[in-house]
């Protein structure tokens, strides 16, 4: 009768400690997901800012172009042809910008943890991807100031060659930033400063949160 005993009330205590773990787990997603909410909340007002400086700035790009277009001359070929690649990268970083925003207000805290660190992957993957593409573009603000009406005919060969230097110089750096915008380096700070300005460093510090629950779950497995 003993051992019985013993066995029952080893069951009801083996109950109350999972109930215990169930409702603290639950506490901790809860309190995780106001966690990864507050610091994604950055993330919407960095996404809305930048928004907001794209359309200007997609603007501003616009008229240059019209204006120069609508008063060609050959003299704005460097001009009409840089201006457009950076208009163009700055329209896919704009699109970027609106779906990343629509993905963070869409996440659902209250949903699978399993689903929400998806959601959390594939913003971070894009933010990576958007920063990658926008790197395409600093080659074309050593040429658009270029005329042919002076370029190359006009200058002394030292001009050339520091023209030649300066714009391989931006696209072997653009080369190297788009090759080097991977996963793979999210272990190294230097990159991850890199992307915190596209809003890299809100989602790597939801996606932390998130695994503290993994890590409450191999504790207490």
């Amino acid at each position: 009768m003993e051992n019985i005993e013993l066995i029952n009330i080893w069951k009801e205590q083996n109950v109350k400690i999972e109930k215990t773990l169930t409702i603290n787990k639950l506490l901790l997603k809860e309190t995780i997901g106001r966690k990864a909410e507050s610091t994604l909340n950055s993330l919407v007002k960095l996404k809305t800012a930048g928004i907001v400086a794209f359309v200007f700035y997609l603007l501003i790009l616009g008229y240059a172009l019209f204006y120069a277009i609508s008063n060609y001359s050959s003299a704005s070929n460097y001009f009409i042809v840089s201006v457009s690649a950076i208009a163009l990268i700055n329209i896919k970083g704009f699109a970027d910008y609106i779906k990343h925003l629509v993905w963070t207000k869409n996440i659902n805290y209250d949903g699978s943890i399993m689903e929400i660190q998806k959601q959390l992957s594939r913003l971070q993957l894009s933010i990576i991807d958007h920063a990658k593409i926008m790197c395409l573009q600093f080659p074309f603000f050593t040429t658009f100031y270029l005329s042919d009406n002076w370029f190359p005919q006009n200058v002394g060969l030292p001009y050339i060659i520091f023209q030649t230097i300066l714009t391989s110089g931006f696209i072997y750096f653009s080369f190297w930033l788009y090759k080097n915008h991977k996963p793979e380096n999210l272990n190294k700070k230097w990159f991850r400063n890199l992307i915190s300005g596209s809003g890299g460093k809100s989602v790597e510090k939801a996606i932390e949160f998130y695994r503290e629950i993994e890590e409450f779950e191999k504790e207490n497995g």
